[in-house]
């Protein structure tokens, strides 16, 4: 690329940002914030689609295939390409989302 005004902004943004997550706390905050929000999408998944009896079967076939997905871009890597930021906040988002699943199963089976 041209070493334009632009390109060098967004260079220094990316530099500054991978430095400011390369911090431990940091980088764990990012990834509870994800768990939290994968645990948001499953109960909002399971209340919306529980709703109208119409969808369930979608949904649920839907949810299994992120979830595989996600499998498959986190352990089809190599244990330092696992370590990237966004592979392991899609991961822990997964893990959110199915435990959040699991929790309203305990729930609607009680």
């Amino acid at each position: 690329m041209q070493n334009t005004r632009l390109n060098n902004l967004f260079n220094a943004i990316a530099l500054r940002l991978r430095l400011w997550f390369f911090n431990p706390w940091r980088r764990f905050s990012v990834l509870i914030i994800s768990f939290l929000f994968g645990f948001f999408l499953g109960s909002a998944v399971a209340t919306t689609a529980g709703q109208t009896a119409e969808w369930d079967i979608f949904v649920a076939a839907t949810l299994v295939a992120l979830t595989e997905f996600g499998s498959r871009i986190f352990y089809g890597r190599s244990i330092r390409e696992r370590q990237a930021l966004w592979v392991e906040c899609l991961n822990i988002l997964k893990v959110g989302l199915t435990y959040s699943l699991f929790l309203e199963a305990f729930k609607l089976g009680s």
